[in-house]
């Protein structure tokens, strides 16, 4: 099996003066390659720290976050700064609320540049040329075909948040972490990029945890779970999933 992410008994607290918050409280989940698992819960709950835990921004106290991929098994718990940096780079996408997107960028440039991170300066022109199909070929997938040249100002909320997907799937990652993708949206273009996530996660087969406040699209997620106080606990899973 490839793409799988396992969290397990994962446990993350911050300091508070003399004592310690405990943020996330023995932790367990397991999404597949091609499945969303949906993480819901009021503000404040631990969600967006639980994503960060995942993508390897945050280190736990303990326990295990595995990523299951064709190369094997590996435990993100355990990475060195250096290690998890390269790790995200390579095989972990992230979308952030706010797109987060370059100003000075266009939409082409923007994917471009995720693939010529932590590269020397000099890229051959061969690879400028896969680069700019790949990301073109990305765009097309998201439904920007013909906005490859507008940058960021030129672009709507939603349009942006789709550059955003796209970015994040540039390097074709194993794990995709997603955090509340339509909280700046209405509901007609928050719909039409949830869509849009479902159809490229199963696409690309990417283990993907996704948070939101939106209940209106879980009936097209594989998994959804519930984060109270740290508190991690499964709400649903689809029927095959629960005889796997």
């Amino acid at each position: 099996m490839s793409n799988t992410l396992t969290i397990a008994d994962l446990t993350l607290t911050f300091p508070d003066g003399a004592d310690r918050i405990t943020a996330l409280d023995h932790v367990n989940l397991r999404v597949r390659g091609g499945e969303i698992a949906a993480i819901t819960g009021p503000s404040g709950s631990g969600k967006s720290t639980l994503l960060a835990a995942a993508a390897t921004l945050l280190r736990p106290d303990s326990g295990r976050v595995e990523l299951e991929t064709a190369d094997g098994t590996l435990d993100l718990a355990t990475l060195n700064r250096r290690a998890a940096a390269t790790l995200r780079r390579e095989a972990i996408g992230i979308v952030f609320q706010q797109s987060n997107l370059i100003p000075a960028l266009t939409a082409v440039e923007q994917l471009e540049a995720m693939t010529h991170l932590g590269t020397s300066w000099f890229v051959p022109p061969s690879r400028r040329r896969e680069t700019r199909s790949r990301a073109r070929d990305l765009l097309s997938a998201v439904g920007l075909s013909g906005h490859e040249h507008k940058r960021p100002a030129q672009l709507s909320g939603g349009q942006r948040q789709r550059v955003n997907i796209a970015r994040a799937l540039m390097n074709n990652p194993a794990l995709l972490v997603i955090d509340e993708p339509t909280s700046a949206l209405d509901q007609e273009r928050g719909a039409a990029i949830i869509d849009l996530i479902a159809g490229i996660v199963r696409d690309h087969n990417a283990a993907t945890l996704l948070v939101t406040h939106d209940l209106s699209h879980l009936d097209q997620m594989d998994s959804v779970y519930r984060m109270v106080d740290g508190v991690l606990t499964q709400e649903r899973s689809l029927t095959h999933h629960t005889a796997a």
